[in-house]
């Protein structure tokens, strides 16, 4: 904008230097002055509706980006599920004291201490509870046990 008012200035100079009538004079630098302003109105108004537009795709813009930030959070969680670095978390009840956590499940662990109460949980991977009582037995001496009432809960 500084350019263009120094062109401005430079044809007003220009026209006094050379229209020696001062009626004319006048005329040009009104009619001059009066299309200026139109000039200047319609790039008002082209400004604002530009700013306009641009503050619509920013808004446009901003949501989208919103949107890729969740999906990549949901993304980033579909990753963990299926490339769960350490293993599959197995939650444990302990049978002395009903404290519950979380180990990671590791085939070859056969026991694991109670971070509550320090007693030795033996563990089963395999699942079948059956099994064992069929083949050692129950022997009733459980800390949380009471002579195996487990056919009773069902």
């Amino acid at each position: 904008m500084g350019n263009l008012k120094n062109e401005y200035k430079s044809f007003l100079d220009d026209i006094e230097k050379n229209i020696k009538n001062k009626e004319d004079l006048e005329y040009i630098k009104g009619r001059f002055a009066s299309f200026v302003n139109v000039i200047i109105d319609k790039m008002d108004y082209i400004i604002e509706y530009k700013s306009a537009e641009i503050k619509k795709i920013e808004g446009i813009q901003n949501e989208l980006n919103e949107r890729i930030e969740k999906m990549q959070q949901v993304i980033d969680n579909i990753e963990k599920d299926i490339y769960a670095e350490e293993g599959f978390d197995f939650e444990i009840v302990c049978p002395y004291c009903n404290y519950e956590f979380i180990i990671d499940v590791d085939e070859n662990k056969t026991e694991i201490e109670c971070p509550e109460c320090q007693n030795i949980i033996e563990l089963d991977w395999s699942g079948d509870i059956e099994d064992q009582n069929n083949n050692q037995g129950c022997t009733g001496n459980c800390h949380g046990c009471h002579d195996c009432d487990e056919d009773d809960d069902m």
